[in-house]
């Protein structure tokens, strides 16, 4: 398992890039435009990580911003932590062996969330290409919110 990034979710993209670059100095690695779900995902890097940023595509902030107002209350300005894994399915079976609820099941063989004790989500991606899809996980229905 592999650390990738830390999902904030920002109301002023323009704000909070002034703070986290101009501030805090870190460096935009890259950002992702998605005119149909009206979102930028600007990806940051400490400037001792740019070089590994930028090959690896981590240790990264994720800062998101949805173009449509919304307010996050109750910290939902903070999205997940997001690790890359070498078999997502043997991942999430070992999660759910030891109880672990997986809210949103890997049912494209790519991407699956669960919650930490105190709430936090969890994004698992595997690593390379995604995996076919397989039972049980193609058909699972999510559980709770992720």
């Amino acid at each position: 398992m592999r650390f990738l990034h830390t999902m904030v979710r920002v109301k002023d993209l323009d704000a909070s890039l002034e703070f986290y670059c101009k501030h805090l100095g870190l460096i935009e690695t890259h950002r992702i435009e998605n005119d149909a779900r009206r979102f930028t995902l600007v990806f940051l890097a400490a400037p001792d990580d740019v070089e590994r940023a930028s090959k690896d595509k981590a240790p990264l902030i994720e800062l998101t911003y949805n173009w449509d107002a919304e307010d996050y209350p109750g910290g939902r300005n903070f999205g997940h932590l997001a690790y890359s894994v070498e078999n997502i399915y043997e991942t999430c079976q070992r999660l759910a062996d030891a109880g672990v609820t997986i809210n949103r099941p890997p049912r494209d063989g790519y991407m699956a969330f669960v919650r930490s004790p105190d709430g936090i989500s969890i994004e698992f991606l595997q690593a390379g290409e995604r995996l076919p899809p397989v039972e049980p996980w193609a058909s699972m229905e999510n559980t709770g919110s992720w």
